[in-house]
């Protein structure tokens, strides 16, 4: 840092403890004006631009940790995370032996053929801070930080889809197939609702404000959130878009969105009829948004359960996420698949 010969002066004087005249020019500045909340021409909070929800911070609490963790911890914790990027981002050996074959005789499990190298992660290196606390889990409720238990009924829902996939295989047909696999719904509930972080890639967000609508873009899979500000009605319960039905008031500062009719597909956990989400997102300062989240879903938890996810200003582009982009393996799954019925067929023909 360079600094002008005077104030050097003045520093090597006061060192000496020699009287001082500060002049004009050495005068302390002004404070800072205090900050105010942008506005859009409906004098709402203007809540636009683009914003990450990427952290370490996992989404449940480790057993034995508290709801803050102390900056000795947080040194700790970013340091492995510095340790094991700085690792992973090394190039690697093109010699290298390849990994051994799974019993399908293909690479790895599910025939892993090797993802991304870290080059193309951006998975979030800090722990979230809310409030001034490092959190030690984006839940806040229950205390425990822990996703409450599931209910019976959960527990019967998901033991049949479990047996399901055991015994017809998951990927079957490809209705079955995973929504982020057919590039329809982004994994890990990154789109919502709740927006959560998915701790591997593209946690970007875009914010688009009209008086009527919000639209909020997630990079991941490009999907859009449309929020209606104006009320009306709700869709009759058989309609059940991928991210639900959001409906969006103002309260003082704060938008809340309130989210139904999620689609029973979406991947976060297996939506009943029941599931209800409500979101609150308020500007805290010129480069946080503080996302509050809350799930109710009787027939799934055993009691509504909440989090917090601060929304950092991201000073970069976002980019579209062309998933479909030459990928062949549905369509080649799907004519092999064929190929083997017509060969079936063939040695049953006399």
């Amino acid at each position: 840092m360079r600094h002008s010969f005077a104030r050097q002066l003045v520093w090597l004087t006061v060192a000496l403890g020699a009287p001082v005249a500060i002049g004009e020019s050495q005068a302390p500045s002004a404070a800072p004006k205090p900050w105010k909340v942008p506005r859009t021409p409906d004098g709402r909070p203007d809540l636009q631009g683009n914003w990450t929800n990427g952290t370490i911070t996992p989404i449940e609490r480790p057993a034995g940790q508290p709801r803050a963790l102390t900056p000795d911890q947080v040194a700790r914790l970013e340091k492995i995370r510095s340790d094991t990027i700085e690792q992973l981002a090394r190039p690697s050996d093109p010699n290298r032996v390849a990994p051994p074959k799974g019993g399908d005789g293909s690479v790895g499990a599910a025939g892993g053929v090797g993802g991304y190298n870290y080059l193309w992660i951006e998975a979030g290196d800090r722990i979230a801070v809310v409030g001034g606390e490092y959190r030690s889990s984006l839940i806040v409720d229950p205390p425990d930080g822990r996703i409450p238990p599931l209910t019976a009924d959960a527990r019967a829902r998901f033991g049949e889809m479990v047996q399901r996939n055991r015994q017809f295989g998951q990927y079957d047909n490809p209705e079955n197939r995973p929504l982020a696999e057919r590039c329809i719904m982004s994994f890990g509930s990154n789109a919502g609702p709740p927006m959560l972080p998915n701790y591997f890639y593209n946690n970007n967000y875009t914010i688009v404000q009209t008086p009527d609508h919000v639209m909020i873009l997630t990079e991941m899979v490009h999907d859009a959130r449309i929020i209606r500000l104006k009320g009306g009605d709700r869709p009759p319960p058989h309609v059940r878009p991928w991210m639900g039905d959001s409906q969006g008031r103002w309260e003082a500062d704060t938008l809340v969105i309130e989210t139904t009719n999620v689609h029973p597909l979406q991947i976060f956990r297996g939506p009943t009829d029941y599931l209800k989400v409500i979101e609150r997102l308020h500007l805290v300062d010129a480069r946080t948004i503080l996302y509050r989240f809350t799930v109710d879903d009787p027939r799934t938890y055993a009691q509504p359960w909440s989090g917090e996810v601060p929304f950092v200003a991201l000073d970069e582009q976002i980019y579209e996420y062309a998933c479909h982009e030459g990928n062949y393996a549905l369509s080649n799954v799907l004519s092999g698949a064929r190929a083997q019925e017509r060969e079936a067929a063939a040695k049953k023909t006399p």
